[in-house]
This record gives structure tokens, C-alpha cells and sequence, in this order.
């Protein structure tokens, strides 16, 4: 059920620009994290099906290989209990900051405002970004325009490579070398192979020709618009 605070924050964020996503359960929730990316999270800590800080510290405690969320996550906490406790309980449980109900608005919005600038800026040093793509060097992830895109190992280690350097081509000698760590590369397919795949995961997300074959001299990340 849909309440009337979350009805008044989607009316309110969306008039300040913010796109603005809503799960009414816990369940709900790590299954709308799973398969997309906000820049943060505003959690209840009253739900009908769990308590917001076993949400919260189910993300935080979340593999970032075999779960679907990103465990770093900017956390916000909402909640009617003001108590010392209370409030220490949800920072334990990984919350970034932590609000008590009833709130002013715009003390909200300055919060969010200030968790985003926050987490920007640690952000940037674990993050390489070509235009909408970003490979996280630090949880291993890959979103585009901010939908995760499932890679393997290897597929990873190639686009960190690529997306390090997005107006170099690199060589197929170098890459073998860098990713795979062959001595001799000789004859073989599979960076041709892994590069295919790569390039066939993003475009479920994208339209866009990520991965470009520079015929003759090896791959590229194709260049921000």
C-alpha cells in the first residue's frame, strides 16, 4: 500500500528534478535495487513485511558478486522513532544519515543534497566513466545510464582496461598480456571471444556500439558523444 508520505515525497522530489523509483515492501525494495541504480535511498524503517534496518543491513551485507544490489548504496533512514537508540541502531546497520518523522521538507532535501555531494566525491576515485557507462573498480560492477549489466571476471577486467583509457586503442598483444596475462599470446580467440560477449551484455541496456574492433590493431571504448 502506497502511503501518503510516499505519495507526498514522489510529488516532491519529482517537482525538483529528481526521477524518483517506489517499492512498498522490504522484498519489493532489494528486488527494485537489484535491477537498477539510485543515486540514494530513502527507507522507511516501518514496513509491513520487515523493519527498514534489516533492509538496510541486508544491502550492506550483500556480496557484491552474488547479490544483485550494490552494497554501497547512499542510505537515508525515515522513521517516527527519535530515540538516541533507535537513531544508533539504524547508523549501525549502515545508514548514511537518519531522519525522524514528522520532517521539514526542505531539511530533507538539503540532506539528500549533502549525502549525494558526499558520496560523489569518494565515489569518483573507485569509478571509470565513459558517458553513461561506469565500470566500479571497487564493488566490480557495470551499469550503463544506471542499469546494472552482468559480466564475468574477465569480461570486468577487459573494460576496466578499455574504460582506463577511453581515447586509446589498445593492441590485442597488450590486452592478452594485460587481462589475461599471457607471456606469448600466439594464436588464439579469446579476447575476440570475450570482447563479443562484452559487447553483446551491453547492448541489452544500450543501443550504443560500446566495445569498437579497430580492425588491425585491436579494441577501443567507443568515445562520449
Amino acid at each position: 500500500m502506497v502511503t501518503r508520505l510516499s505519495l507526498f515525497l514522489v510529488e516532491n522530489l519529482s517537482a525538483d528534478d529528481y526521477s524518483v523509483l517506489t517499492a512498498t515492501t522490504g522484498e519489493q525494495a532489494l528486488e527494485l535495487l537489484g535491477r537498477s541504480r539510485p543515486d540514494v535511498v530513502l527507507l522507511d524503517v516501518l514496513l509491513p513485511d520487515m523493519n527498514g534496518y534489516d533492509v538496510c543491513r541486508r544491502v550492506r551485507t550483500g556480496d557484491a558478486i552474488v547479490d544483485p544490489w550494490d552494497p554501497d548504496l547512499p542510505i537515508i533512514m525515515l522513521s517516527a522513532k527519535a530515540e538516541h537508540t533507535d537513531r544508533v541502531r539504524g547508523l549501525v546497520r549502515g545508514a548514511d544519515d537518519y531522519v525522524t518523522k514528522p520532517f521539514h521538507y526542505p531539511e530533507l532535501l538539503a540532506r539528500i543534497g549533502a549525502l549525494l555531494k558526499r558520496v560523489s566525491r569518494v565515489a569518483d576515485r573507485d569509478q571509470l566513466r565513459v558517458g553513461d557507462l561506469v565500470v566500479n573498480t571497487l564493488s566490480k560492477q557495470v551499469t550503463v545510464a544506471g542499469v546494472l549489466v552482468p559480466v564475468s571476471v574477465k569480461e570486468f577486467q577487459l573494460l576496466a582496461t578499455l574504460a582506463a583509457d577511453p581515447n586509446r586503442v589498445f593492441s590485442k598483444r597488450e590486452l592478452l598480456e594485460t587481462v589475461w596475462e599471457f607471456k606469448s599470446p600466439g594464436r588464439t580467440r579469446t579476447l575476440d571471444s570475450h570482447a563479443s560477449r562484452l559487447r553483446q551484455k551491453l547492448a541489452v541496456v544500450s543501443d550504443r556500439r560500446w566495445i569498437v574492433n579497430v580492425w588491425g590493431h585491436g579494441y577501443r571504448v567507443a568515445a562520449p558523444e
